[in-house]
């Protein structure tokens, strides 16, 4: 199994804080900005797991893919792995769990993303909510998940181009241990194929690679500075615009950074650090705004370059959101700070339960006895597609088409 992001510790924030100036004002006040708008500047970019299979879809995986602990057998109560339960309505084809019905009546069915129509709806909502490009998240794919994981890079190309999406590849190098060459291997003889695509993300007329792992201070990720440095030199050596998806103590290199990366880190052509477990509140993101986005900000701007903060709809589970209020803050910190753009953190993610794809709208819609919350958990009704819409209007406030607002302007239903 993957080793998830999920499992990568929460550790204190760190870093002088800036009085002083705005982040506006320190953006004004450095140099401009690397890039101008591409397909990831000035864009909102959702991450894009793809990572849900099913017994009997087809798969090479041939098993429940991240649904349950145990992919050999059916999710169930004592064998579940996500954190809140997807809308089926739109899905042609559902995959029978072992949980029992919904509290509504109708079967406990989960969708595979190997179906193409899976893909297909994903990138529809995509359209239709102002989701610019998508990160497809890429594990290492020497193991046995490589054959299914190829399928769904095939797969997602097939959706972008149909909808009239961006995407590109997106690393994530936890516990890959022969990275530095495998990765190299797997761009050249697999994934640089797909920017052939019409709807592969190019920025700065390069396509467009996203790494995510680099200097995080834990065991899964144990990764020299040199030898960080060596992949990321190779990718621009490949003509690529490469992203960084890094600590969020990255400059400081302190906490969750291992020291001695700053040089590392400033050779990515734009950085994206991570923040899901940094924050869980609206108070949580004005002191990450406060203490970490306006210095990051005021660093890449010195550095020449792009900056593209994460923004988290919360954990279900944890009943974080807030009917949208702790998204909508970090929008409005984002966009004040000014960032070039904005990451989703995440599209499907219902294993963390960060997920803004369409989810459970009230109990009716989870399965009897599951524990799981729907998303009219703090008592405000809110429909599934709920995050998707205020992921538009964030979209819109980071373009400009709307003003500047601590407001969130779009109803939960």
């Amino acid at each position: 199994m993957d080793v998830s992001r999920r499992s990568f510790i929460s550790l204190v924030v760190a870093g002088p804080v800036l009085r002083a100036l705005s982040g506006r004002q320190l953006a004004s006040a450095a140099t401009p900005a690397a890039s101008p708008v591409g397909d990831v500047v000035g864009k909102i970019t959702v991450g894009y797991q793809g990572w849900f299979a099913c017994t009997g879809d087809g798969a090479p995986i041939n098993g429940w893919w991240h649904w349950s602990q145990d992919w050999s057998q059916a999710p169930s109560p004592s064998n579940n792995a996500i954190k809140a339960w997807p809308d089926m309505r739109e899905y042609s084809k559902g995959y029978q769990t072992a949980y029992s019905n919904l509290n509504n009546g109708q079967p406990a069915t989960l969708f595979s993303s190997y179906d193409q129509q899976t893909v297909d709806t994903h990138f529809l909502w995509m359209q239709q909510n102002g989701c610019d490009t998508a990160a497809l998240q890429r594990f290492n794919p020497t193991g046995g998940e490589g054959p299914t994981r190829d399928a769904m890079a095939t797969k997602v190309r097939t959706a972008a181009e149909g909808h009239g999406r961006k995407f590109y590849i997106m690393y994530d190098v936890s516990g890959w241990t022969n990275m530095q060459s495998e990765i190299k291997t797997d761009w050249t003889n697999k994934m640089s194929a797909l920017t052939s695509s019409s709807a592969y993300a190019k920025q700065n007329g390069k396509p467009v690679v996203c790494i995510w792992g680099f200097g995080f201070n834990d065991d899964n990720h144990p990764f020299t500075a040199a030898a960080c440095l060596d992949v990321i030199n190779w990718f621009k050596g490949q003509g690529c615009y490469v992203i960084g998806g890094v600590p969020r103590e990255w400059r400081t290199g302190v906490g969750g950074s291992r020291a001695g990366f700053l040089d590392t880190y400033h050779a990515f052509n734009m950085i994206s650090p991570w923040m899901v477990g940094a924050i869980s509140t609206a108070a949580d993101s004005d002191s990450v705004y406060q203490n970490i986005n306006v210095p990051d900000q005021a660093d890449c701007n010195a550095n020449g370059i792009d900056y593209q903060p994460c923004v988290l709809p919360g954990d279900v589970s944890a009943r974080q959101r807030t009917h949208g209020d702790f998204m909508w803050r970090q929008f409005y910190n984002m966009v004040r700070v000014g960032a070039q753009g904005i990451y989703i953190s995440m599209y499907d993610e219902y294993n963390e339960g960060n997920q803004i794809a369409k989810t459970a709208e009230n109990a009716g819609m989870v399965p009897a006895g599951s524990g799981l919350w729907a998303l009219d958990e703090d008592g405000t009704a809110c429909s599934s597609d709920y995050y998707l819409r205020l992921t538009a209007d964030g979209g819109r406030m980071l373009k400009q088409q709307i003003a500047l607002t601590p407001t969130r302007p779009t109803s939960p239903t």
